[in-house]
């Protein structure tokens, strides 16, 4: 039976609360996909992609980034929990990667086999966890940002990189396409990038619809996207 429970930890001093997705009637440890919020927060949105993955066989751990509580229900809100970590992108990679070892020390996990996923913003974490040398075997990034985080970059790159991005997305445009994979490449990082023709930003949360800021779900792309992710974590956790 799939089940779930809430994770409470500190990041200098400040409480977080994560959620752990399980199946409990599973033996003993399996591999574990950190699941990295959009913008708002941890959201029903995580925990729903969470479950899936669980059907697949993993656990999913959903991190907190912003801290226990804290979500955004407007895009003023949003941006107001978002910005402070996309300016300091060092913060950013301290509670990443401080994730990924309360993740591994789970009971439930297995630390050898991890990975992370990530939406918008959360696209932009996993790739800093890859840019970060994390230890987790693959990071996927959904409609994520590309914006580099003028960091040490840990060369070569270890985790192997799957990006699914809509080609319309005005908050990744190709310039910033190109320049990720210019980063990656030199870099030495194992990467791909499945681009959707005609599909905006957030194409894989269910309920988007704001257009006018480019932000619109898509099922074809979505279901494109979630079967390319599944082929790409039973190849880098095997």
């Amino acid at each position: 039976m799939i089940t779930t429970r809430q994770i409470d930890h500190f990041h200098d001093g400040k409480p977080h609360q994560s959620l752990l997705v399980h199946d409990d009637a599973r033996d003993g440890p399996a591999p574990t996909i950190l699941v990295l919020h959009d913008w708002s927060g941890r959201s029903d949105s995580q925990e729903g992609f969470a479950h899936r993955l669980v059907a697949l066989g993993y656990n999913a751990f959903c991190v907190d980034l912003y801290g226990k509580g804290l979500r955004g229900d407007t895009p003023e809100q949003c941006q107001a929990l978002m910005n402070p970590l996309l300016n300091d992108r060092a913060e950013l990679r301290a509670r990443l990667l401080a994730s990924v070892s309360l993740a591994a020390a789970l009971p439930q996990s297995d630390a050898a086999r991890m990975a992370a996923v990530g939406f918008c913003f959360g696209g932009l974490c996993a790739l800093d966890l890859a840019r970060a040398g994390a230890a987790v075997k693959g990071v996927a990034s959904f409609h994520g940002l590309f914006l580099p985080a003028g960091l040490t970059t840990t060369v070569p790159i270890a985790p192997k990189v799957v990006a699914y991005h809509g080609w319309d997305d005005p908050m990744a445009k190709p310039e910033d396409v190109v320049a990720f994979g210019a980063e990656f490449t030199a870099a030495g990082a194992d990467w791909q990038l499945h681009a959707f023709g005609g599909t905006l930003h957030a194409f894989m949360i269910e309920g988007a619809n704001m257009p006018a800021m480019g932000v619109m779900y898509n099922a074809n792309a979505a279901a494109r996207a979630w079967d390319g992710m599944t082929g790409f974590l039973a190849e880098v956790l095997a």
